[in-house]
């Protein structure tokens, strides 16, 4: 996958989110010092997000809320959802 120049990241609490769009989907990363989690949703922005422990992880589950898929991803960092920070990019990611 190449990346396309659409970036942003938005950092809290200790936590960087990274947006990007590569090729084929709409990706949102999160990193802390705790662990790692992804989400991932095709580039047309309409199917089901996946979540993965990393950006080139197998998926581990899918949702339709952008909710779900942030509480499953926190659940991953072992913070709460609130904490997660998320940049404007992504902000209207799921169904």
């Amino acid at each position: 996958m190449t990346d396309t120049d659409s970036a942003a990241e938005a950092s809290a609490e200790g936590i960087t989110a990274r947006y990007r769009e590569t090729d084929g989907e709409r990706l949102l990363t999160f990193e802390s010092a705790t662990g790692r989690a992804a989400i991932a949703q095709n580039i047309e922005g309409y199917a089901m997000l996946k979540v993965r422990p990393t950006a080139d992880g197998d998926e581990l589950e899918r949702y339709y809320g952008f909710d779900m898929a942030l509480d499953h991803a926190a659940e991953l960092l072992g913070v709460s959802p609130n904490a997660l920070p998320i940049p404007d990019a992504a902000a209207d990611m799921g169904m």
